[in-house]
């Protein structure tokens, strides 16, 4: 059967990769994989492989969202805030479905790419 139903990899584009890499390895706590030319680095996010890499010049940057899925929100709020990542909100549900709850905490990287906290526990 033919159809698309796995990602392998998410790109994102940043002004300042080295910066970029310290956020999201040492701040977020995002398993490192790799840096490889030109200017791109690499994180395991659960097995789907995120791309961070600066723009070409003369290309414009291009901005996206990521969710994470964490277990509980309220703890990794928490220490995500502790160690300095700004939230817009703190952790809101956004949606009660008949099994689950949708929880966000929305912030942004630093570079123009939006980020969510995302946790759906059980009712």
């Amino acid at each position: 059967m033919l159809g698309l139903s796995r990602l392998a990899q998410v790109a994102l584009h940043v002004r300042d990769l080295e910066r970029a890499v310290a956020f999201y390895r040492d701040t977020l706590g995002v398993p490192f994989l790799f840096q490889a030319p030109p200017k791109m680095a690499f994180f395991d996010c659960g097995g789907v492989r995120l791309l961070i890499g600066e723009a070409q010049v003369g290309e414009a940057p291009r901005g996206g969202y990521l969710y994470f899925a964490v277990d509980d929100i309220a703890a990794e709020h928490a220490r995500l805030a502790a160690a300095g990542v700004a939230f817009k909100s703190a952790p809101t549900r956004i949606a009660k479905l008949p099994d689950r709850e949708v929880w966000l905490a929305e912030f942004d990287d630093g570079e123009g790419n939006a980020l969510a906290l995302m946790s759906e526990p059980r009712l």
